[in-house]
């Protein structure tokens, strides 16, 4: 946290404060990745010879960057006590802003979410429903699936039932790309792609070693053990590689040598510092691990856009 931050600082300098600390704009362009990703496939499985970009990516990005400000908004009235005890240093902990500031930013999330989709279906069609599910979904993670205490317990459980929204948020992209998506096999292994990437990237930032281990801080590592952790990631991991190559497949009828080389490049890169790790587990060893899991993430999901475009005529307009 920024030391010359106070109450007396503007109110829009110390929200952006809150979201350098906890929602960074840095990561915008991967929320751009999963969205595009997620709408070409869409507009792929619908078949034709063309596929279009146009204005509608731009806003359909945006609100998928919003819906996981939504998320980070409900995690942070959901851990504000537990944060409290152990981040006091943090912007909302420290009394710079408010749980109540947060609730207007959430509120102003789903408004546009819902304008957005109106906008799109017409009224409320398939973009709405997509959408309520999914934000049904994030309601329930709220409340912990009002089993809170028995499920914050059982740590593998907890990831699981909160990871499942990533799914739900894929079907609702494909939605936002094209509103009159029918489901298919295609979009079923991206939403498999899309949970395999959310539970690595999970769980590889909550592999400590030792050096880094709190008592009152949670970890997969206390869990399965560093080593299993390490183990636990190295096979999510191993399973985004596999995912991406069998999307590719599907996607790309020949020729697509370099993407594949991207695709094991990556996967090497991440096993590489994951099996540094296991050697030697450690706070540096532990951030390089999340840095090599979100580049397997980005170059192929990158890669994957890279491929749909290749096999389709592009066709760009501003219009909706």
């Amino acid at each position: 946290m920024d030391n010359s931050l106070s109450k007396e600082s503007p109110l829009i300098v110390r929200i952006l404060a809150w979201m350098e600390e906890r929602f960074p704009f840095k990561n915008f362009p991967a929320w751009v990745v999963w969205y595009l990703l997620a709408a070409l496939v869409a507009r792929f499985s619908m078949g034709g010879e063309t596929i279009a970009l146009s204005f509608v990516d731009i806003l359909g990005a945006v609100a998928t960057w919003s819906f996981f400000l939504l998320l980070r908004v409900f995690d942070e009235h959901k851990d504000y006590e537990l944060d409290l005890h152990n981040y006091p240093e943090r912007v909302l902990q420290s009394g710079l802003i408010t749980l109540t500031h947060l609730k207007f930013i959430g509120v102003l999330c789903v408004v546009f979410q819902i304008l957005w989709a109106a906008f799109l279906d017409g009224g409320f069609g398939q973009v709405f429903w997509a959408w309520l599910i999914m934000f049904f979904y994030s309601l329930l993670m709220a409340k912990e699936f009002f089993v809170g205490e028995w499920l914050e317990k059982r740590l593998v459980l907890y990831a699981i039932s909160h990871q499942i929204i990533i799914p739900l948020t894929i079907w609702w992209m494909c939605c936002l790309g094209q509103p009159d998506v029918k489901f298919s096999g295609l979009i079923f292994w991206l939403m498999a792609l899309s949970f395999a990437t959310s539970m690595t990237l999970e769980i590889v930032r909550k592999t400590r070693g030792p050096d880094e281990e709190r008592d009152t801080v949670d970890s997969y590592s206390k869990v399965f053990g560093t080593r299993g952790s390490a183990w636990v990631v190295i096979s999510l991991a191993s399973a985004m590689f596999v995912l991406m190559l069998f999307l590719a497949a599907q996607i790309v009828s020949s020729g697509f040598y370099i993407g594949y080389g991207l695709f094991v490049l990556a996967y090497v890169y991440a096993l590489t510092s994951l099996f540094k790790f296991l050697k030697s587990p450690s706070l540096a060893g532990r951030e390089k691990n999340e840095v090599a899991c979100a580049l397997l993430m980005l170059i192929g999901y990158v890669v994957l856009i890279a491929g749909i475009l290749s096999e389709k005529q592009i066709q760009f307009t501003m219009l909706v």
